[in-house]
């Protein structure tokens, strides 16, 4: 019995990669309290949870986009978090009754440039990867001319928001927890959420279909990066007011968490609670690094460490066309 029960355990955890993100948060979660001398264990939990919000809006907007196939990425959210924020801030202008104008402002400046991603890679044939990065470099050039590189504080009212904590637990990260159902449930349930998964498995299959694969992937990439913007206006709140390259760690970031979380980087399958799990282990992995005395850099190269090794872990097995 136990010989079968063995490979049937297996068989159920690898139909669930997102364990592995979870159990791979809660190991280093405990080294780290080691390494603290048994210090701070729920001071790391709910510090984890506060700052995962904003690793998890990113990565569920590029899960969207890397579940579309291989070669799909968007780069360019690190300087779209960047001029989203600084938008967002300017609009607000530190008053709390311009809090929703600034939030939409936010909103339709993620809604352009999914647009203009979009555009570059339509219109001029370009790889995904080559059309968001060179966009990010004129959203950086715009974020300059719009923000003039100087930290615009938010109004006291949209700070406290973005730091306000329900009985010990941030309100943001029970909010995130509530986006990544609705996202769950739009890929799951929906014909568009459907639609990105058949494109991934077989864009020439979906498209003989009656898919349509133009407008699905448009919808994707401007879905993606109205998160981004999101993301980047909850970010200035929360840091206290915005700069242009306070997106900057999540270009890594919001990959490492998709492959990470059990996302197929060859498309066609999603993992959403496996960014929730990825998104914690990541923080726990700079504590851990932090408390053990190591720089940014050392971060840096373990994360990529660690998003090689699950990719290889995860290429050996073939998923079916």
């Amino acid at each position: 019995m136990s010989g079968i029960a063995g490979p049937s355990l297996l068989r159920r955890l690898s139909a669930r990669p997102w364990i592995w993100s979870f159990a791979g948060a809660v190991v280093v979660w405990l080294l780290a309290i080691l390494v603290a001398g048994g210090n701070g264990a729920s001071g790391m939990l709910s510090a984890a949870l506060a700052f995962s919000v904003f690793t998890v809006v990113v990565g569920i907007g590029q899960m969207y986009v890397i579940t579309l196939g291989p070669g799909n990425i968007d780069l360019s959210l690190p300087a779209n978090i960047g001029l989203a924020g600084a938008v967002a801030m300017q609009v607000m202008n530190g008053a709390d009754d311009r809090i929703a104008i600034g939030l939409a402002a936010a909103l339709g400046v993620g809604v352009l440039v999914g647009l203009f991603n979009y555009l570059l890679i339509r219109l001029l044939r370009i790889p995904p990867i080559i059309a968001t990065l060179s966009a990010s470099f004129v959203l950086v050039s715009a974020g300059i001319s719009y923000g003039r590189g100087l930290q615009i504080k938010p109004p006291a009212a949209f700070a406290d928001f973005t730091n306000w904590r329900v009985g010990g637990v941030s309100a943001l990260a029970l909010a995130a927890l509530a986006l990544t159902v609705v996202a769950g449930i739009v890929l799951h349930r929906t014909v568009y959420g459907r639609s990105v998964l058949a494109i991934g498995q077989n864009m020439r299959a979906a498209r003989l279909a009656g898919i349509r694969v133009g407008q699905v992937r448009l919808l994707t990439y401007v879905l993606c990066a109205v998160l981004g913007s999101l993301c980047g206006a909850l970010l200035a709140g929360f840091t206290g007011g915005s700069s242009l390259d306070m997106g900057a760690e999540y270009l890594l970031s919001s990959i490492a968490v998709v492959v990470i979380g059990g996302t197929s980087v060859a498309g066609g399958s999603a993992n959403l609670p496996g960014i929730w799990g990825a998104s914690l282990f990541m923080f726990m992995v700079v504590t851990l690094l932090n408390t053990s005395g190591f720089g940014a850099g050392v971060r840096d190269v373990m994360t990529g460490v660690i998003i090689i090794a699950v990719i290889t872990i995860a290429g050996g097995t073939k998923r079916p066309r």
